[in-house]
């Protein structure tokens, strides 16, 4: 029996060499064929069919990889010991067990009333004093001849400004001239006296036709003394400003009544504001008004109310109030906007820097210390005061810590707290 068992493991294992053999052959064939086929093809092919081949032997690699690493290793989470507590009135309330604030980045204030000014804010703009202001225009039909002030040019009272050729302005000095030399030669005829009175008032007409025309008195006086005419009338500015649009060039010709140049006064301005009707009452005629612009922050102008209008404007339902700016260096600027203030009462408040609010959409907070390691957050109601202040008329109680440096950034504990 042993040996018959013998027999057939020899038989069984030359089985198997045939079978060896028989695959080797077979494998042998195959790779010869792949190896033919393989270089057979266009080298743009087998180039493309390398980069395949490695492509593909390294996403095998990493998924082998991923196999042998524990990607799903266990996290240890840190219980945090923040509790943030919502109020039903909105306020809520952080503790922070064992965090001490930087006193050098949080500073907080008691909270103390004061005394604070009422005030209603008018928005508006800047714009010249149009009884201050003045136009130069032709008085007869002409040629512009020359120009002597351009736009943004300073002038002073009797500064020439521009000068024309008119035919109706040498006609009127020609008759001045012959009226006067009539008045003369008969104020030594004392048996003419009453061709002297006409001749006086034809005299005095021409002399008004030229002021009409735009000569001025110095001009009449001159004619008067050398007896020849001038070609071109010389236009004088009334008052000292600037030119602040010029409507001609040289050598344009003008008729009766076209504009030549606009004169104004820079430091002669108005303040053009609007008043929204629930505000009418507390506005009044010669009240006086604080403005402030954001090109000069730091500075405050007097403005005092001297014209309010009888209607309201129908598209914007405000009421336009009209006030005299004192801007004796200048500083401000036609058409620039500003902010008016009106003192209308008195109020007690807590005024605290404007840092101390957060301003979260239409919402404003404010922070304050109610224990060791406890904050509180809650809105606030008040006013700007200047632009670095703010009045909390409604939140705050004297004798509160309120949060006055710093306030943004403990925000965003609560904003991560409530999230």
């Amino acid at each position: 029996m042993k040996d018959k068992l013998i027999h057939l493991y020899k038989q069984a294992i030359a089985e198997v060499k045939k079978l060896q053999a028989k695959l080797a052959a077979r494998v042998a064939a195959n790779t010869n064929e792949i190896h033919r086929s393989y270089w057979s093809l266009p080298p743009e092919t087998r180039a493309r069919l390398r980069l395949v081949i490695i492509c593909v032997s390294i996403l095998m690699l990493g998924i082998v990889i991923g196999l042998f690493v524990n990607v799903n290793r266990p996290v240890k989470l840190e219980k945090s010991d923040k509790v943030l507590k919502v109020e039903s009135n909105g306020a809520m309330e952080l503790k922070l067990p064992g965090i001490e604030l930087n006193p050098n980045i949080y500073v907080f204030q008691d909270a103390t009333l004061v005394t604070v000014p009422v005030e209603l804010k008018v928005p508006g703009r800047l714009a010249f004093n149009a009884e201050k202001s003045k136009v130069l225009s032709a008085r007869a039909p002409g040629r512009v001849e020359r120009i002597y002030a351009f736009d943004g040019a300073a002038v002073e009272v009797g500064s020439p400004v521009i000068e024309l050729y008119s035919p109706e302005f040498i006609s009127a000095q020609q008759e001045y001239l012959l009226s006067s030399k009539t008045a003369r030669v008969l104020q030594h005829n004392q048996t003419m006296t009453d061709l002297l009175g006409d001749a006086q008032i034809t005299q005095q007409a021409a002399a008004n036709r030229m002021r009409n025309l735009g000569a001025s008195d110095g001009d009449i006086r001159a004619l008067d003394r050398s007896g020849k005419t001038q070609s071109n009338l010389i236009m004088h500015s009334p008052l000292e400003g600037v030119v602040v649009k010029r409507a001609v060039e040289p050598g344009a010709v003008v008729n009766a009544g076209d504009v030549l140049v606009t004169l104004a006064n820079p430091k002669e301005l108005w303040f053009l504001g609007n008043i929204f009707e629930q505000d009418i009452r507390k506005i009044q005629k010669g009240q006086t008004m604080i403005l402030r612009s954001e090109s000069y922050p730091d500075k405050e102008f007097v403005a005092t109310a001297n014209y309010i209008a009888p209607t309201i404007d129908p598209e914007t339902h405000a009421l336009l109030i009209r006030c005299d700016v004192e801007n004796p260096d200048g500083l401000l600027r036609p058409d620039m906007y500003v902010s008016a203030r009106l003192k209308t009462a008195e109020a007690e408040a807590v005024v605290v820097p404007q840092s101390a609010i957060v301003r979260v959409r239409e919402m404003r907070y404010a922070i304050i210390k109610t224990g060791k390691d406890s904050y509180r957050r809650f809105v606030v109601k008040g006013y700007d005061l200047d632009g670095k202040r703010f009045a909390i008329t409604e939140g705050i109680e004297p004798g509160m810590k309120v949060l006055t440096d710093g306030a943004v950034l403990l925000n965003d504990r609560f904003a991560k707290q409530e999230e």
